[in-house]
C-alpha cells in the first residue's frame, strides 16, 4: 500500500493520502449468548486493542410480550408471568404486583400478612445479592467465594419451597395473602438461616473487601456520579452506590416498612466495588428487618396471630373443603377461576423497592375482567441504558465486572 505519510482519525477507520479508508478497530460481539453476559443480550463493541471505543446494546431475544400477555388474563393469572423478570429474586416480583393489585381494589390487609410478606421479600433480597456478590469474585477469578454464598441461597430456596412449593419461579402469595399459612418446617429454616448467615456474610467479605485482586479490579472501575444515575433514572443499589439515598421502603412505604427500624447503606464514588459493598450491607439490613419481622408476628394476639390472608372473597380463592360444601364458596371459586370478576374502571401505579431497584406495575383498568393496559418498571432495562458509558475506555475484563455489578438480569431487559 506504499507509505503513509499522513493519516486522519474518523470513526475507528483511518482515511489515506488516496482518499479510501482502512479500518482501525475490532468489531467484537459481546453475546448475546456468552459464559460472561450472565444473560441473552448483546453488546457490540468497537476495540482497540483491550481498550473498548464505543459500545452499542441489543435487547429483544428472549422477548416475552408478558405485558400484551397480561392483557388477556385475569388479574392472578398474571403472577407467574412477574417471576420471569428478575428470575433472581421471584418473590419480590410476586409480591410487588400483588400489592399493586390490592392497592388498586382497596384491599385491607392484615398486620400479620404485612409481616410475612416483608419476611419474605427480605429473604428474596438476600438471595437475590448473594448471587451478584459472589458473582462479581467469580468475574475478577475467585470461585470459592460463589460455592460458600450458594449454600445459604439453597437455604432460602428450600424456605420458598415450604411456603409455596415452587423453588425459582416462586408464583409465592396471592392477591390478598398467602395461599396456606408458613409449616413448622419453613419457621425452623428461617430461624436457621438468620442464625447462620451473618458469620458467613462475615467471611465472604473477609475475602473480598481488602483483598488486592479484587479492589484493583473493582475500584474505580465502572464508576457513575450521582448526576448522571439520577438523569437516567437509576434506582436501588445503584444509585445508592453513586451516593443517593433514595430507597421506596422509605420514600414511599408499603407493607408496614415504616414500623421497621433500619438503615440505608450508601457509597460515594458509583463504582464495581460501592454497588458490592452497599449490596453487602443491605444483605445485613435485611437481616435486622427480618429478625424485627419475626418479633413482631410473635407479639400479636389472638386472631391477628392466626390469620394469613385477607377478606376479600372475590380474588381470594375459598378453602378447597368450603368449596365442596357451600354453595357460597363454590360462586367465588368458580368466578374467581374462570375470570369472571370484573375490575373498577380506574388506573393506578404502585412501586416497591426490589433487589435491582424500583420495580413498579402501571395498571390501566377500563372495567373489563382484564387489564386494558399494564406496564412494568423494570429496573435493569433503565441499567442497561448505561452500560455504554460506563465501559467506554476501560478494557473488555472491565466491562465484565461491570456488567456483574450492575446486577443485570436479562428477563427484566425484554417484557
Amino acid at each position: 500500500m506504499g507509505k503513509i505519510k499522513e493519516k486522519k482519525e474518523k470513526r475507528g477507520t483511518i482515511e489515506l493520502p488516496d482518499g479510501s479508508l482502512e479500518k482501525s478497530t475490532i468489531t467484537l460481539n459481546l453475546g448475546p449468548t456468552h459464559p460472561a453476559t450472565h444473560g441473552v443480550f448483546q453488546n457490540i463493541l468497537e476495540i482497540d486493542g483491550e481498550i473498548i471505543k464505543s459500545a452499542v446494546p441489543t435487547v429483544g431475544y428472549i422477548h416475552r410480550a408478558f405485558e400484551k400477555i397480561a392483557e388477556r388474563r385475569p388479574l392472578y393469572q398474571i403472577t407467574p408471568l412477574t417471576d420471569r423478570l428478575n428470575y433472581c429474586s421471584a418473590p419480590l416480583n410476586n409480591l410487588g404486583w400483588h400489592l399493586t393489585v390490592e392497592k388498586f381494589l382497596g384491599i385491607e390487609i392484615p398486620k400479620r400478612v404485612s409481616y410475612m410478606r416483608v419476611l419474605v421479600m427480605e429473604l428474596a433480597r438476600i438471595a437475590d445479592h448473594i448471587v451478584c456478590s459472589s458473582i462479581m469474585g467469580v468475574d475478577s477469578g475467585a470461585f470459592t467465594g460463589f460455592l460458600y454464598m450458594m449454600k445459604y441461597r439453597e437455604l432460602i430456596y428450600e424456605i420458598y419451597e415450604e411456603i409455596g412449593g415452587s423453588r425459582l419461579t416462586t408464583n409465592i402469595g396471592r392477591i390478598g395473602g398467602f395461599e396456606r399459612d408458613f409449616s413448622d418446617v419453613a419457621w425452623q429454616k428461617i430461624d436457621r438461616f438468620v442464625k447462620e448467615f451473618p458469620d458467613v456474610l462475615t467471611e465472604f467479605e473477609n475475602l473480598f473487601v481488602r483483598n488486592r485482586i479484587f479492589m484493583d479490579r473493582t475500584q474505580g472501575v465502572g464508576g457513575i456520579s450521582a448526576e448522571r444515575a439520577l438523569s437516567y433514572g437509576f434506582t436501588g443499589p445503584n444509585l445508592r452506590a453513586a451516593g443517593v439515598d433514595y430507597d421506596v421502603r422509605v420514600a414511599k412505604p408499603y407493607c408496614r416498612y415504616e414500623e421497621f427500624d433500619f438503615d440505608i447503606p450508601i457509597g460515594k464514588t458509583g463504582d464495581c466495588y460501592d454497588r458490592f459493598m452497599v449490596r453487602n450491607a443491605e444483605m445485613r439490613q435485611s437481616l435486622r428487618i427480618i429478625e424485627q419481622a419475626l418479633e413482631k408476628i410473635n407479639a400479636l394476639e389472638g386472631e391477628e396471630a392466626t390469620v394469613h390472608h385477607a377478606d376479600a372473597p372475590e380474588y381470594y380463592l375459598p378453602l378447597k373443603k368450603d368449596v365442596y360444601t357451600k354453595m357460597e364458596a363454590l360462586i367465588y371459586h368458580f368466578k374467581i377461576i374462570m375470570g369472571e370478576v370484573e375490575m373498577p374502571v380506574g388506573e393506578i401505579y404502585h412501586s416497591i423497592e426490589a433487589a435491582n431497584g424500583e420495580l413498579g406495575f402501571y395498571l390501566i383498568s377500563d372495567g373489563g375482567r382484564s387489564p386494558y393496559r399494564l406496564h412494568f418498571r423494570r429496573p435493569c432495562f433503565i441499567y442497561y441504558q448505561a452500560y455504554p458509558e460506563l465501559i467506554t475506555g476501560s478494557m473488555i475484563s472491565d466491562a465484565i465486572i461491570t456488567m456483574s455489578s450492575l446486577n443485570l438480569i436479562a428477563g427484566e431487559l425484554d417484557a
